[in-house]
């Protein structure tokens, strides 16, 4: 009795209660001008999502236009601003710009760990887009309230990280470790040590390519500083002085090939890009990174650099060290790239696949791969000067 009470005197109290007046300005969708306009902006100035953020929205509010969304594009978006002042349209900036002003001056970092995971999404579950190495300089654009950042690599990849895995750290900072004699790890892999002595403690894991600040010599060891102020030891004959290894380097046919072959039953790794693991793209660029040249992240970058100069399975035209694209060719002509490999020569090309390994385009060959032979799209020679997307570490100094 008094459970059916209740229910009709709820049931009174909602039939005669006022409704509660909505007080929020009313919003409208804008036409489809204004829609146009954004679009055309966001293919212009960020067609490439991996490497610019330009995520714009509009809606109306009485005779405002409010732009809401956020971007790393300041220029993009002050002139998507006077472009959508027509008339008497007043444009209201809502737009949120990169990197976030809660970051305050503290917008760079540097790799602390040995390799990075860069995801995708802002958490441990999510997919796993690229890897940095220890020394890395980042620039960082958003923190979320996890802790995790959206960073920006040298190549201009922006995804997400760990905030343990980065060392935040003031412009000033940044210049000052630039500026300071380093290390690089030249084995393919190992340890730092908390003495000068193999059997002490270790301090960290290492792979080839990771750079650390250097203090000093002892013993045959190099005494080095991490990015998060550890301390530890690197023995000479795993490391090179950083200044030393870059004059060096030349990224000659003999060296890519060297190089390659260092890398030999790595095992594949969606969005490795390090000793670790490797995809396809992760293994070209970590090759080319290696010998001094920094490759843009996925396969689908790499095919829009260097010179074509092949396209019709013409080997003789291939020289070691030009990488192989693969996929398919769709109905309009333009071309899906979905796999990347480096040439070796004699019919033969190395990639990573279930792990690294080579290959043969010679049907008689026992190594023949009929898979990738039939899905062959063109080759690209990166070893010619002046070519536009290609880092170079001597000349870009990153590090």
């Amino acid at each position: 009795m008094k459970k059916h009470f209740l229910i009709l005197f709820l049931s009174s109290f909602v039939a005669f209660a006022k409704p509660i007046k909505n007080t929020l300005p009313k919003r409208s969708i804008v036409d489809s001008s204004v829609t146009q306009i954004i679009d055309s902006f966001t293919q212009r100035f960020a067609p490439d999502k991996r490497t610019a953020i330009f995520q714009i929205d509009a809606f109306r509010k009485e005779n405002q236009l409010v732009l809401t969304g956020k971007t790393n594009l300041i220029e993009a978006k002050n002139a998507l601003i006077n472009r959508l002042k027509i008339g008497n349209t007043i444009v209201v900036d809502e737009i949120k710009t990169l990197p976030e002003a809660e970051l305050e001056d503290k917008i760079y970092g540097l790799v602390e760990v040995s390799v990075c995971n860069i995801r995708y999404s802002p958490r441990h579950s999510g997919e796993l887009a690229s890897q940095a190495l220890m020394g890395t300089p980042v620039k960082i654009l958003e923190r979320e309230d996890n802790g995790w950042l959206l960073i920006q690599t040298p190549d201009n990849y922006i995804a997400w990280v760990d905030r343990g895995a980065i060392t935040t750290i003031k412009k000033e900072q940044l210049k000052q470790w630039q500026n300071s004699p380093k290390l690089i790890y030249t084995r393919s892999y190992g340890s730092a040590y908390s003495e000068a002595n193999i059997n002490s403690e270790t301090i960290s894991d290492l792979v080839a390519g990771c750079i650390i600040e250097l203090k000093a010599e002892k013993d045959g060891f190099y005494e080095v500083l991490f990015p998060d102020n550890r301390k530890g030891f690197i023995a000479k004959n795993e490391a090179n002085l950083y200044n030393k290894w870059l004059s060096g380097i030349n990224a000659t046919e003999e060296n890519l090939d060297k190089t390659s072959k260092r890398l030999m039953g790595v095992p594949y790794l969606w969005g490795g890009t390090s000793f670790k693991g490797v995809d396809c793209s992760g293994f070209t660029k970590t090759v080319y990174f290696l010998n001094g040249i920094m490759l843009p992240r996925d396969a689908s970058q790499q095919v829009m650099v260097g010179e074509t100069v092949d396209k019709t399975g013409n080997w003789s035209n291939l020289k070691t060290g030009d990488l192989l694209f693969f996929g398919e060719k769709r109905e309009d002509g333009s071309e899906r790239v979905v796999h990347v490999a480096m040439w070796l020569g004699n019919g033969e090309f190395i990639h990573a696949s279930d792990k690294v390994s080579i290959n043969s385009m010679n049907s008689s060959a026992p190594n023949y791969d009929a898979y990738n032979f039939k899905r062959y799209l063109r080759a690209k020679r990166i070893l010619k000067t002046g070519m536009e997307g290609i880092g170079k570490l001597k000349a870009d100094k990153v590090y």
